[in-house]
């Protein structure tokens, strides 16, 4: 094959594991035992690999007394707490996969979501899901609401000591379960859309936590802080299953991110690894400037969802002691990891690339014309491997769009990001094809924007849309929010400072700050922490359509 290709292949070793994780949950146990496993501060609640093991198989057998059986999905809405890696675990015994459900969701997403589910959550989610029959809430509260059957969490899982729930019973479920079973349906992050079920088994979870536990090099003796939300694939298989898979504990600080808790967690548990995307960790930076505290033990952590600037890298190293700072690159439909860094990597590569392919995945950057590009060139990116989902869950159409076998017969997931592979096989997302910015039939990018803006000093985030315009067809608009105490700067000086290094057609010809009337308090963003620019590009048109915002140009 022509080395000068745009495509990689990772390696065939070690080998990929093929079991499932109800039996995975028995072996862990077995191996660590006492170890802690998960750790809840905000609950005071602290579950050995042993203690989670026997928990999962009342839920499981709690599970069964309430009627469902293998292939029932099992819905849950609710933060970072216990039960909602008990009924994880429990559901993966007997084959009923998770629906995870995200909280900021509406009432039409919520009942589109838990249309095939029994659900776990809060009571206050029976006025969203009128036809709901039946809510085990994690709470206290009303047995019964509006003529919903309510059922407390400590009544649900005191079922699976029924006598004719006994172990023989759960064996012979668990018996019916397979690798290839669905474990998970995850759904899409919908920063461009309404989101699609991605059906996830346990051959694509546990291998891919796996991987990205290897490449973070835990081992048992590693506590791991994780504030990214369980309902996302940041904080189930990102955290949970990596740490979970190498025997290491995970600490989940609080039910939704509260930076005091986690930086609390952080000193308190003696973490060794921090996972968060980077707004998470320039506000963990500005509390423990106020306060004094310092991790004695991080050595590294994990961001996903957007890059790591060079100069935040130096302030995690300088203030937390962060020697190394991984980036992981995929997306829910691929488990979520295919790219990541290594610790190896040098601070060039480490923050402006996302790494390379894992094991057992292969990657390549095509054209429109659907050829493979040349190494530096950009086009659309597409991954191949034992990390691509099963598919949607009931929509055959969108995933034959996505998922497209070429003429060898390999079945590739085109991912909808832009992006461009080195000679030496790392990768560059530049943006999301959906996202570029067509100004006068000239393409921009609005990643490199957004990067050369996040350099300067009282700029905390940015996110780079195209903005209507009769005469160019789109231009450069910016949304961004300024670091906290520090002045604002004048929309003259961000356009001199994208200027500078860069064309007149990149400098933003509109500029809306996070906090002005109409614009919002915060960037719209999705559960993963990701900016919804589709949301982002109706503010800013609409802004401007009102005369609120004029042109800087």
């Amino acid at each position: 094959m022509d080395p000068n290709l745009a495509i990689v292949h990772g390696p065939k070793e070690p080998a990929l594991w093929t079991k499932t994780l109800g039996n995975f949950i028995d072996e862990q146990a077995a191996s660590f035992g006492e170890r802690p496993c998960v750790i809840f501060p905000w609950q005071s609640v602290r579950l050995s690999y042993g203690q989670l093991a026997d928990r999962s198989k009342v839920l499981a057998k709690a599970m069964l007394e309430m009627g469902l059986r293998h292939g029932d999905c099992v819905g849950i809405m609710a933060g970072n707490c216990y039960q909602y890696i008990e009924v994880f675990l429990g559901g993966a015994r007997i084959g009923c996969p998770a629906v995870v459900l995200n909280n900021t969701y509406t009432p039409s997403e919520l009942q589109n979501a838990t249309s095939r589910s029994a659900l776990v959550g809060s009571s206050s989610q029976k006025s969203m899901l009128p036809e709901l029959r039946r809510v085990v809430y994690l709470g206290n509260g009303a047995l019964e609401q509006g003529g919903v059957e309510m059922q407390s969490y400590s009544t649900f899982t005191s079922n699976g000591h029924s006598v004719f729930m006994n172990d023989r019973v759960l064996k012979r479920a668990e018996n019916g379960v397979t690798p290839e079973d669905v474990l998970n349906l995850q759904f899409t992050s919908g920063t461009t859309g309404s989101p699609k079920a991605a059906m996830l088994t346990s051959n694509n979870l546990l291998n891919d936590a796996r991987f990205v536990g290897d490449a973070m090099a835990l081992t048992p003796e590693d506590v791991i802080c994780c504030p990214p939300p369980l309902f996302h694939c940041f904080g189930l298989v990102l955290g949970f299953l990596a740490s979970f898979t190498h025997g290491s504990s995970i600490v989940f600080p609080s039910d939704f991110f509260d930076v005091k808790r986690v930086v609390d967690a952080i000193v308190d548990e003696d973490a060794t690894v921090l996972l968060g995307v980077p707004t998470m960790y320039v506000s963990e930076l500005e509390v423990m400037a106020k306060t004094g505290q310092r991790p004695r033990r991080l050595r590294t952590g994990l961001a996903s969802g957007s890059a790591v600037s060079q100069g935040l890298m130096n302030e995690l190293r300088a203030k937390m002691g962060v020697e190394k700072m991984l980036i992981a690159y995929g997306m829910t439909e691929t488990s979520p990891v295919t790219f990541i860094t290594s610790l190896e990597d040098s601070d060039e590569k480490g923050t402006t690339t996302v790494g390379r392919v894992i094991p057992h995945t292969a990657a390549k950057v095509i054209g429109k014309d659907g050829r493979v590009l040349r190494r530096g060139e950009r086009g659309e990116l597409c991954t191949s491997g034992f990390a691509l989902q099963k598919g949607y869950l009931g929509n055959e159409a969108k995933t034959r769009e996505v998922m497209r076998r070429d003429e060898d017969g390999v079945l590739w997931m085109h991912t909808g990001d832009e992006a461009l592979l080195d000679k030496d096989g790392y990768a560059q997302i530049t943006g999301r094809i959906k996202d570029i910015i067509i100004r006068g039939g000239e393409n921009i990018f609005p990643r490199e924007i957004e990067e050369r803006i996040m350099l300067h000093p009282a700029i905390s985030e940015a996110s780079v849309v195209g903005i209507k315009d009769e005469r160019y067809g789109e231009v450069v608009g910016c949304f961004l929010k300024g670091v906290e105490r520090a002045s604002r700067v004048s929309d003259l000086e961000v356009k001199q400072w994208v200027g500078q290094q860069m064309g007149r057609h990149k400098t933003p010809q509109y500029i809306f700050w996070i906090g002005d009337a109409g614009v919002g308090d915060d960037f719209p963003k999705t559960g993963s922490g990701k900016h919804q620019k589709h949301i982002l590009r109706d503010i800013g048109n609409k802004l401007i359509g009102l005369g609120r915002v004029k042109a800087k140009l």
